[in-house]
């Protein structure tokens, strides 16, 4: 595998560090997951050092290699059968395709679980049962598995059943509540978030509630255990002091666009080029604020002379900032306010964000060699460890590029039994 870093110099990556630099190194885990949130927590355990070993359908595989555009281009500038969305959440694995509705590929899983740490899969509630890959089925056979079941509403309740997507839980889960203009604005009223947050968070807290288990499994109890997670249960968890804040006020939450409910002047001011985005989080920033835009005075007038009045008076505050703000271009605003100690930053398309010297310094964009092209761009795992770092080992694998590999190494199987499961299309 060859790795190119940021600065697009082509090398070899260093000889693989020994099992123990890596902190999963010692995990195996089997992924039955498909699209985003179970991939996404089995990638996270991947950049982390465990074998991840994804099962895909033969000939088809997972669906999100289908979701696009944008798909990779390859070398000469041809789009690929690999999708962004894909590509984004399937690093560090090994692919391979096996049946799951033939007897032949549900032994086969059966197998590979006897001998794995972890289980991810996101089938509808019942469905791996019918198949005797349910948790009562495999740990059974492995009472050290623990087995993580990623659904959209989860294992119980009246909606247990039904199918849903991140842009069904942004509604349901509240997130829509508070994201977007005010109301009486011109094109206020819910937004969705523009990135699938809801697996996002469903796919963390899968990582957290895994490791949680691994950790009791080998310090207190010796077994594994069944992990239940929504994706609705995930979206309302995360609205946290929204949520909490209208649990204990029984109050609505106001929609503001880009501005805060807590504080003022905080959010997006259109500069003459550019917008930028603003907090300020107390007095004395205002008071600075004020003194850099070349209102000094602005703090002694009774309308803003703390928070609570400045919220109260956003409209007359923004009508005195807005033109100040659109009278220069947005650098000269970042550098007076930074020289100030105001937090601020632009707001970036992202063919900026990945050009900040910032986001470059931190190395948050990586390059793995992949077979449709030799240096393909992928975004860095934002985890920094001073043992164990994180290594990027294989680029998102091709559909069943491992199987061979992986029944030969985890169960035993010669050539010619394989070459027979293929022909019988299991494989």
């Amino acid at each position: 595998m060859e790795f190119i870093p940021t600065n697009g110099t082509l090398m070899k990556t260093p000889d693989p560090t020994p099992p123990a630099r890596q902190a999963l190194s010692h995990l195996t885990v089997l992924d039955l997951s498909r699209v985003f949130a179970g991939p996404w927590a089995g990638q996270m355990l991947a950049d982390l050092g465990a074998e991840v070993i994804k099962v895909e359908r033969p000939g088809q595989g997972d669906d999100s290699r289908r979701l696009g555009p944008p798909f990779l281009r390859d070398e000469a500038g041809d789009y690929t059968r690999d999708s962004g969305f894909y590509l984004s959440a399937n690093r560090n694995k090994k692919s391979i395709s096996v049946d799951l509705s033939k007897p032949q590929g549900q032994e086969i899983v059966r197998d590979l679980a006897k001998s794995c740490d972890v289980l991810i899969e996101n089938y509808k509630v019942g469905d791996l049962a019918r198949h005797g890959l349910d948790y009562a089925s495999l740990s059974a056979l492995n009472p050290r598995l623990v087995y993580c079941s990623i659904t959209g509403f989860g294992q119980t309740g009246p909606y247990s059943a039904k199918p849903g997507y991140d842009s069904i839980f942004q509604g349901m889960g509240g997130l829509m509540a508070v994201t977007g203009g005010s109301d009486d604005q011109p094109g206020g009223g819910p937004q969705k978030v523009g990135l699938i947050v809801s697996d996002l968070t469903a796919g963390m807290y899968a990582s957290v509630a895994i490791l949680a288990a691994l950790q009791h499994r080998d310090q207190v109890s010796g077994r594994g255990q069944y992990i239940d997670l929504a994706l609705l249960d995930a979206q309302v968890a995360a609205l946290s002091h929204a949520g909490v804040g209208h649990l204990v006020s029984g109050d609505p939450l106001k929609r503001h666009g880009t501005a805060s409910p807590t504080a003022a002047p905080s959010q997006m001011y259109s500069c003459a080029d550019a917008p930028i985005m603003l907090v300020v989080g107390n007095a004395a920033q205002f008071e600075r604020l004020c003194k850099a835009l070349g209102v000094p005075d602005l703090p002694a007038d009774p309308r803003f002379a703390n928070n609570q009045a400045r919220i109260s008076h956003r409209q007359e505050l923004n009508a005195v900032l807005e033109p100040l703000f659109g009278s220069r271009p947005r650098q000269h605003w970042i550098e007076a306010l930074a020289e100030a100690g105001v937090p601020c930053g632009p707001v970036y398309e992202l063919e900026d964000v990945f050009q900040d010297p910032q986001v470059q310094a931190r190395g948050m964009v990586m390059h793995q060699a992949h077979p449709e092209r030799a240096a393909m761009p992928l975004l860095a795992n934002p985890i920094r460890f001073s043992d164990t770092p994180v290594q990027y080992r294989r680029a998102p694998p091709a559909l069943g590029a491992h199987t061979d590999e992986v029944l030969q190494e985890k169960l035993g199987l010669d050539a010619a039994r394989i070459a027979s499961l293929r022909a019988d299309r299991i494989l």
